[in-house]
């Protein structure tokens, strides 16, 4: 199944790994983007290429992160989406977008769409969010969405804090 959303300004897609391999590269060349992630950065476009063209969360869990394009444009502001962890055992959202879209209310937008989706279509019970304390900006989406602060502990470097809604407490807030 290929999974499309519309928001009033917003298509959500799965990524295309031909187009999106160089935005998704120059997102990740941002130090600020980047800040509070605790991921690599890709070493070339090519490298962001293989990451797409390689990236399996679609077929292996039915979700994934989707690129995040402004409909009026077409341009990329970056990804949003849901992430299945098997080992732990949990969904969650999350969102990256270039600087100049931050402050406009793009991630919270797209990532109640990912939420949406979770909740209507993949009928999940709960999603989380995590961030590290100092992003603010990431804890204000969560707080916008309705998620809830439900933990404060060190899963890594840069994720400290626990927020979470269920399915019913969101599709209440509808």
């Amino acid at each position: 199944m290929i999974y499309r959303a519309e928001t009033e300004r917003l298509m959500l897609r799965e990524f295309h790994p031909e187009t999106d391999a160089e935005p998704m590269f120059l997102l990740n060349e941002d130090p600020e983007v980047m800040k509070y992630t605790g991921d690599k950065r890709f070493a070339s476009v090519e490298d962001s290429l293989q990451f797409l063209r390689n990236y399996s969360d679609y077929e292996k869990n039915g979700i994934g992160r989707w690129t995040v394009e402004l409909k009026s444009t077409g341009e990329i502001l970056g990804w949003c989406g849901l992430k299945f962890h098997n080992q732990e055992g949990f969904i969650d959202i999350g969102y990256r977008l270039f600087q100049k879209y931050w402050n406009q209310g793009y991630a919270t937008e797209s990532a109640f769409e990912a939420l949406k989706y979770g909740f209507q279509v993949k009928n999940y019970n709960e999603i989380i969010g995590r961030a590290h304390h100092e992003n603010l900006a990431s804890i204000r989406v969560f707080e916008k969405l309705g998620m809830r602060k439900i933990d404060v502990k060190t899963f890594d470097d840069y994720c400290d804090v626990e927020y979470a809604i269920s399915k019913a407490d969101f599709l209440n807030s509808l």
